[in-house]
């Protein structure tokens, strides 16, 4: 394939573009975590909660969950975690 020079640069800033991309997806994958959840909720509950953000919403019923967390948590000795 020939090309003239305004076209071969349109290739190779296009080449360089993708390298870029490429670093940069190479970057993200390395950085990622596993996603561990915190709490292994049983499926009657995970259903119960989608029911409940549904008809109450996301922000108060997870407003209500972390309350309830917070209190459960409360009575346990965290200070000696071993």
């Amino acid at each position: 394939m020939r090309l003239n020079k305004e076209t071969r640069q349109r290739y190779s800033d296009a080449i360089d573009r993708m390298q870029e991309g490429l670093d940069a997806m190479i970057d993200l994958y390395n950085e990622a975590a596993d996603d561990v959840p915190l709490i292994a909720f049983e499926e009657r509950v995970v259903e119960d909660i989608e029911k409940a953000k549904k008809k109450y919403g996301e922000a108060f019923i997870n407003h209500k969950i972390n309350t309830i967390v917070k209190e459960v948590l409360s009575f346990m000795d965290l200070e000696d975690e071993k």
